[in-house]
């Protein structure tokens, strides 16, 4: 008798041939109630019926898994397919895992991040302490871009002035008397601007009687308004006005440094370069600074065209350098002084400027920490994106020295009062005119005042005094009266003009638009006398 095959732990032994999901039933399988199969949730408790989602898993499967599984404990190499997974398998793990390489660079670009956003705010940190020392207003105002004030040309206008105040080893006597003088004038639509250096021993008179008296040099004017710096802001607005009076322009803003902040700043941005230029053909030399090397060398000392690297000691010491005992090629004293002042700040600000300093960040925090500790201003923070970007617009050549001393226009002199040797207009003393109309017409839009044209105005038969008054209005609108008098005996219209020479179309414009009248390009009736391009006769009042 054949054994039967007994379940064992519930499950019966596979038959020979037989398959996974098969019904282990009698041998005949009629007898196998069919109808379970189509039952869903039936279906789902039989062996080898496949749950939603899943495949099912064939006899192939388990029998090729089976042969993997004895060809590794027999050392057999597995089929290509196993390999495929097994490499399938290993790839998804090095992904998941990734190269050391790749992982040292997520590490180190994360630490470049972090270093750049420290430096950033570290550079921002040291923005905001120099602008709270510096700026007018809340620093965080800073997001706001506010236009600078403009006069009526549309021009901003700024004194600069520098004292030796808390250089050098801090307070000495005469230390808020201002050693230089500088008006910068900046057009922010036309991205230009004018230095003019004004002498430190200009005869002014004060607003107030100073402790030196009602007048003296334009140098102390800051010092008597200030109270010896005790008021800053009422010193820096009485320098304003009176730079204001001289220059004829509208000085809206004030920066104060001292001899600290060019050495530092000029340090900061490594050094700036300069030629030497002076008629003397020897160069310079100032024995007045020697003493910074012991007397060993003559400090300041440079030949004629020499382009020269100087560091923030050596670059004040040239900006403060003049005629001097023993030295020579300064023979204009000040007036020279002033040329080298003018040109040590272009290059500092174009040094400042450059990209290599920008994106320096020790250069950037140098630059705040000189101008934070050694300067002021009535700047406001709203106002300084509106002056970092006109810094960055304006092109190096777009920046324009003007001189008092040139040989066109000689219109300062020296002279001697109470026994000062002083500096006075060459038109007389206090007679600022003629500076004016030379600012005005290097620095104005008006085209009437860059044609210069010069203007004989003539009474042909008007009350006494009208000639003068109408000479008046015609330089308030920036033409140059050079004669005013009586027309000979004649018979003229209410308003005769007269053009002598050609090119100057603005000026013919503005005349007939004033007078109401065609300008003649015919002789006039009368003889003129000096140069003239327009001959003006004001007849009888009709």
């Amino acid at each position: 008798m054949k054994q039967s095959r007994n379940s064992i732990d519930g499950f019966i032994p596979r038959r020979a041939g037989s398959e996974i999901g098969d019904l282990h039933v009698g041998k005949n399988p009629a007898s196998v109630d069919r109808s379970l199969h189509t039952d869903p949730k039936a279906s789902r408790d039989f062996v080898g019926t496949p749950r939603e989602g899943k495949e099912m898993t064939g006899q192939n499967d388990i029998t090729e898994s089976l042969r993997e599984i004895d060809a590794v404990n027999s050392e057999q190499k597995p089929s290509r397919r196993a390999q495929r997974k097994l490499k399938k398998r290993q790839r998804k793990q090095l992904r998941k895992k990734g190269p050391l390489w790749r992982k040292i660079l997520k590490w180190v670009s994360l630490l470049l991040l972090v270093g750049l956003v420290a430096g950033i705010g570290f550079v921002v940190f040291r923005a905001i302490t120099a602008g709270n020392n510096v700026f007018d207003g809340n620093i965080f105002d800073i997001v706001q871009n506010e236009p600078l004030q403009q006069d009526a040309n549309g021009r901003s206008n700024f004194i600069i002035f520098g004292t030796a105040e808390d250089s050098e080893g801090g307070q000495h006597e005469g230390g808020n008397l201002t050693d230089s003088l500088m008006v910068v004038s900046i057009d922010q639509n036309k991205k230009d601007a004018y230095l003019l250096s004004l002498p430190r021993d200009l005869w002014v008179q004060y607003e107030e009687q100073c402790f030196v008296g009602d007048y003296g040099k334009l140098n102390a004017a800051y010092f008597c308004g200030s109270n010896d710096g005790e008021d800053e802001a009422a010193g820096a607005a009485a320098l304003q006005r009176k730079v204001s009076e001289i220059t004829g322009l509208d000085v809206q803003y004030y920066v104060h440094l001292n001899f600290t902040a060019v050495t530092e700043a000029v340090d900061a941005v490594g050094g700036v370069t300069v030629t030497i230029e002076t008629d003397d053909p020897r160069g310079i030399l100032d024995r007045n600074f020697d003493w910074k090397c012991n007397y060993t060398c003559y400090y300041v000392r440079y030949d004629q065209g020499e382009v020269v690297q100087l560091d923030g000691e050596r670059a004040l010491a040239l900006a403060r350098a003049r005629n001097a005992a023993g030295g020579y090629g300064l023979a204009g004293g000040n007036f020279d002084r002033e040329q080298n002042q003018q040109k040590i700040l272009r290059a500092l600000v174009e040094k400042a400027s450059s990209a290599g300093t920008l994106t320096n960040v020790g250069a950037v925090t140098g630059l705040l920490d000189a101008i934070g500790n050694n300067l002021r201003t009535n700047i406001e923070t709203k106002e300084i994106r509106t002056l970092m970007a006109l810094g960055n617009d304006i092109d190096p050549n777009n920046i324009i020295s003007l001189s008092l001393v040139d040989e066109e226009n000689f219109l300062v002199t020296t002279g001697n009062i109470s026994g000062q040797s002083i500096v006075r207009p060459v038109a007389g003393v206090f007679d600022y005119s003629e500076i004016q109309r030379y600012i005005d017409r290097a620095v104005t839009a008006n085209p009437v005042v860059r044609e210069e044209s010069q203007i004989t105005v003539l009474n042909g038969g008007r009350a006494a005094g009208v000639a003068g008054a109408e000479s008046n209005r015609l330089e308030d609108e920036g033409f140059i009266v050079n004669v005013v008098s009586n027309a000979p005996d004649g018979t003229y219209g209410r308003v005769e003009i007269y053009q002598l020479t050609e090119e100057k179309p603005a000026s013919v414009a503005r005349l007939e638009q004033l007078y109401s009248t065609t300008v003649l390009t015919t002789d006039p009736p009368v003889s003129v006398v000096g140069e003239s391009d327009f001959v003006i006769i004001l007849g009888p009042e009709q």
